[in-house]
């Protein structure tokens, strides 16, 4: 019976409204603030894909979940790579060496690499809360400042379970500064968008409030504009550094990049799927 409801309720959503793009890269991040891991395939549950953003690193002397939005601090997270194993989350050093998150000296060897105590965990304060830095640009609301900033109670996740980008956003930011390069991987979507060939600029901004369908399974409601900071300008692998990759974001588009989502209905994500 559920089967010929979802069958149904495509049959209607496809000869309603034709499909606005496809799936072309699907992202999950197991632990916060660090590169992650670009998937085929993939479950989304209620609380976003499976595997996405399970851990964080938790500062023991202030409570505060680590963030790579405060760079001067907390850059080497972005020297680290996380993947979903079996039974645990794999951590790659920056020297290569890997430790398992469920590896009784795990907290030991983070707390090493970073010069504070710090301990791994998979369960989320009540209350989160994070520092941010703010660079000098103009447009942003502080400027060469530091503030501490709540995220999504419960979770680490920062503004909602997922982030959707189109490549259309890409691409317009890329023909505005094209010494600049704005790839996926600055803006740490999970789900991303290839559009219709007519469709050109920050489409995405007109979903806001709209209802997405991936697929014959999943359904998003999309609940916002994302706000970009200073990660999008931090050097990863073979990336540079680069300052104006927030600014053209700030400058053209209210310092937005992608849109954030809730799940209404889970199920399986693929690669070349149709979104609605």
């Amino acid at each position: 019976m559920e089967n010929s409801i979802l069958n149904f309720e495509l049959f209607i959503m496809i000869n309603s409204n034709a499909a606005v793009g496809s799936v072309v890269s699907l992202w999950r991040y197991p632990v916060k603030s660090m590169l992650g891991e670009e998937l085929n395939a993939t479950q989304v549950t209620e609380k976003g894909l499976l595997g996405d953003h399970i851990y964080a690193l938790i500062d023991t002397a202030t409570g505060m979940t680590i963030s790579a939005k405060n760079p001067r601090k907390w850059g080497k997270m972005f020297d680290c790579r996380a993947a979903l194993a079996e039974t645990s989350v794999k951590i790659t050093l920056p020297d290569g060496a890997i430790v398992l998150s469920n590896a009784d000296d795990a907290n030991q060897i983070l707390s090493q690499l970073f010069g504070r105590e710090l301990k791994l965990k998979a369960i989320a304060p009540q209350k989160p809360s994070l520092e941010e830095y703010w660079p000098t640009i103009e447009g942003l609301p502080h400027q060469d400042a530091v503030t501490n900033e709540a995220t999504l109670a419960n979770t680490f996740f920062d503004g909602a379970t997922v982030h959707i980008l189109t490549t259309a956003t890409l691409d317009r930011l890329q023909e505005i500064t094209p010494n600049s390069r704005f790839e996926t991987r600055r803006f740490r979507p999970n789900i991303v968008v290839k559009p219709m060939q007519e469709a050109k600029g920050f489409i995405e901004n007109d979903w806001i409030g709209r209802e997405i369908a991936i697929g014959d399974e999943v359904r998003l409601k999309v609940t916002g504009a994302c706000p970009r900071c200073v990660m999008t300008t931090m050097a990863q692998s073979e990336l540079p550094k680069d300052l104006s990759v927030l600014q053209t974001a700030v400058k053209h588009n209210q310092g937005n990049v992608g849109i954030y989502a809730s799940v209404v209905r889970g199920g399986i994500v693929r690669r070349g799927d149709p979104v609605f």
